[in-house]
């Protein structure tokens, strides 16, 4: 027996399978920009450079990392008092929070994968600037680096998804303000 069919549930679906096209589609664009810019910056980078662009990426997933928690753990009234008091960013708060699913798709996935990933290639070229620099080719360099850069990362994220809970009005009122300085009308 055919099952009859349900409108909302098939436009669910629907909806789901273009936000993963989008969220794709987000991400080789994204990635293929920071990508980008990184490999032109760190082509004739010398180490401290290369050190601060792995701290600029390993510090942006982190930050991310905890815009998208706060999003999925604020409460959404005391933005609806802000917004009828027309706070700045609130509105923009709002429609974070209304969009939380996709806000931390985006944050915790997107950009947190993409900064992980940028990070590993500036660890490679972090790892033959130290090689070339001490004249020294071995493999504890290169896992060496890889292993700060993944406690940097991981232990960055330990320490700010507490606070992305426990913080989370702030955190996201702060996104909020920061959207809006992009608000037009």
């Amino acid at each position: 027996m055919k099952k009859p069919s349900n409108p909302k549930t098939g436009k669910k679906e629907h909806n789901h399978y273009r936000w993963a096209l989008t969220a794709f589609v987000m991400a080789v664009a994204l990635s293929g920009l920071l990508s980008l810019s990184s490999e032109a910056i760190l082509e004739n980078a010398d180490l401290l450079l290369a050190l601060l662009i792995l701290a600029l990426f390993i510090g942006l997933g982190i930050l991310f990392d905890i815009i998208g928690v706060a999003v999925t753990a604020a409460d959404p009234r005391p933005f609806h008092s802000m917004a009828a008091h027309k706070e700045k960013g609130a509105k923009e708060a709002l429609k974070l929070l209304r969009n939380a699913d996709r806000v931390s798709s985006v944050c915790n996935d997107v950009v947190g994968d993409i900064c992980g990933i940028v990070s590993g290639a500036t660890g490679a070229v972090i790892v033959a600037r130290l090689q070339k620099g001490l004249d020294l080719e071995s493999v504890l360099i290169s896992v060496g680096v890889t292993a700060l850069i993944s406690g940097a990362t991981i232990g960055g994220k330990a320490l700010g998804k507490p606070f992305a809970m426990n913080q989370s009005k702030r955190v996201v009122h702060l996104a909020g303000r920061f959207l809006h300085l992009f608000h037009r009308g």
